[in-house]
C-alpha cells in the first residue's frame, strides 16, 4: 500500500522541506499526498462514539465493534502493535482511499519504481484522486512500450507515524475479511523496509493468514461457517491463475522471439488466462468477486501488482513455522533478514524452508 511518513506536529515543516528539493510535478504530487493524509486524519472520530451515534448505520455500528475485539485479539494473540491505530473511524465518501498506479514495459514482469526523499523507492504511485491517478497513467501510456494498470486501494499504513483509523473504504466488508486487512496493515507497523516492496507485502500478507487461521480457530462458529476458508481458496486459485500466466509470460519476454511474434503471443497468453478465469469463476459457483480485475484485459502491470503481495509469503510462512508459530520470535526473524543487504535478504527468505533463520 501506498505509504506516508510524518512525524506528528512536524508534518507540514517536513513536507515543506521536502517539496523545497523537487520540481514543479513532483510538488503537486506531494502537495495531494500531504492533503490526502490530512483529510484523513480530520475525519477521524472515535470508534465509541461513533457506535453510541443513532445516525450511523446499524452494520457499520456492528463491524465498528467488532473491529475493536479483533483489534484487542491483534495485540493479545499476533502481538501486533498496541496503540492508537485502528480505534477511530474516517468517513471518506468515496469507494477507495486512494488509487495505485502500477506500470511495466510492454515485454517485462517487472514494474517501474519511484523513489521519494523519505519514503525511499516503490513499485507504484498513489493518489488520493482518481482523475489525477488516471491521468498520470495516461500520460504513461502515451509515451508508448509501456502496460499501465491503476487500482483502487480499501486502506493503506502510514508504518505508526500516524493513528491509522478505520476507514469507511473497508468497513462494510464481511467480517472475515476486515479482520485479514486489519491484520495486514499493523503488520506493515512492524517491519518495513526501503526499496523492497515485494518484501513488505509478502510479509503483512503471511502475518494475516496466520493471523486469520488462529482467529477462525479460536472460535467453533467461525470454522462451521466456512466463509473465511471458502474466500481463502478462492484467493489461492486467483493467485495461483495469476502467477503461473505471469510465468508463461516471464519465458516467452526471456525468449528470443522477434518482437511482433512476442506481441502476438503475448496477446494469446493473456486471452487464454482470461478464458481460464471463466472456468475458474464457474468452479466458484459463479462468485463474481475478481470480475471488475478482468473487466479489463489485465497486463504486465496488473499481473506485477499481485506477485507483490503474494510471491514470497511461502517463505515467510516457512520462517512462522521454523520459529514455533510464535509471533513475537518471528517478527524478530524477519527483522534480522531485514537489515541484511538485498541479494542477502533475498537469498535468506529462498533458504528459509530449509534453514532457520537466526
Amino acid at each position: 500500500m501506498m505509504r506516508v511518513f510524518a512525524r506528528r506536529g512536524l508534518a507540514i515543516a517536513a513536507a515543506a522541506a521536502v517539496l523545497a528539493l523537487t520540481g514543479c510535478g513532483t510538488v503537486s504530487y506531494y502537495y495531494q499526498a500531504m492533503r490526502g493524509q490530512f483529510e484523513i486524519l480530520a475525519k477521524r472520530r472515535p470508534i465509541p462514539q461513533v457506535v453510541a451515534d443513532a445516525k450511523e448505520p446499524e452494520l457499520v455500528r456492528q463491524h465498528l465493534t467488532s473491529l475493536l475485539e479483533m483489534r484487542d485479539f491483534a495485540v493479545r494473540e499476533l502481538h501486533l502493535p498496541d496503540n492508537g491505530s485502528y480505534r477511530s473511524y474516517s468517513d471518506l465518501r468515496r469507494p477507495f482511499v486512494l488509487w495505485n498506479v502500477f506500470a511495466a514495459r510492454e515485454f517485462s514482469n517487472d514494474l517501474e519504481r519511484w523513489c521519494f526523499p523519505i519514503a525511499g523507492c516503490i513499485d507504484y504511485r498513489g493518489y488520493f484522486d482518481h482523475d489525477a491517478a488516471r491521468e498520470y497513467a495516461a500520460g504513461i501510456s502515451e509515451r508508448g512500450g509501456y502496460d499501465v494498470y491503476v487500482g483502487g486501494v480499501p486502506a493503506y499504513s502510514t508504518l505508526g507515524w500516524f493513528d491509522d483509523p478505520v476507514l469507511s473504504t473497508f468497513v462494510r466488508y464481511p467480517e472475515a475479511e476486515l479482520a485479514r486487512l486489519l491484520f495486514h496493515e499493523l503488520a506493515h507497523q512492524v517491519v518495513y523496509v526501503k526499496d523492497d516492496s515485494m518484501f513488505n507485502e509478502s510479509f503483512a500478507t503471511a502475518v494475516e493468514e496466520e493471523g486469520m487461521e488462529r482467529w477462525v480457530a479460536l472460535d467453533p462458529t467461525r470454522r462451521r461457517d466456512g466463509e473465511w476458508q471458502a474466500a481463502q481458496r478462492r484467493r489461492q486459485d486467483f493467485q495461483t491463475l495469476v502467477l503461473t500466466f505471469r510465468g508463461r509470460l516471464d519465458e516467452l519476454y526471456r525468449s528470443d522471439a522477434p518482437l511482433e511474434r512476442k506481441r502476438s503471443a503475448k496477446r494469446d497468453i493473456l486471452d487464454a488466462l482470461a478464458a481460464e478465469y471463466r472456468r475458474l469463476r464457474a468452479s466458484w459457483g459463479g462468485y463474481p468477486g475478481y470480475d471488475r480485475w478482468f473487466a479489463d484485459k489485465p497486463n504486465n502491470a496488473q499481473l506485477a501488482s499481485v506477485a507483490i503481495y503474494t510471491q514470497r509469503v511461502p517463505e515467510f510462512r516457512a520462517v512462522f513455522r521454523r520459529e514455533g508459530r510464535d509471533f513475537a520470535r518471528f517478527y524478530e526473524a524477519v527483522k534480522a533478514v531485514a537489515v541484511l543487504p538485498p541479494a542477502q535478504r533475498e537469498q535468506r527468505l529462498a533458504d528459509a524452508p530449509t534453514e532457520r533463520v537466526r
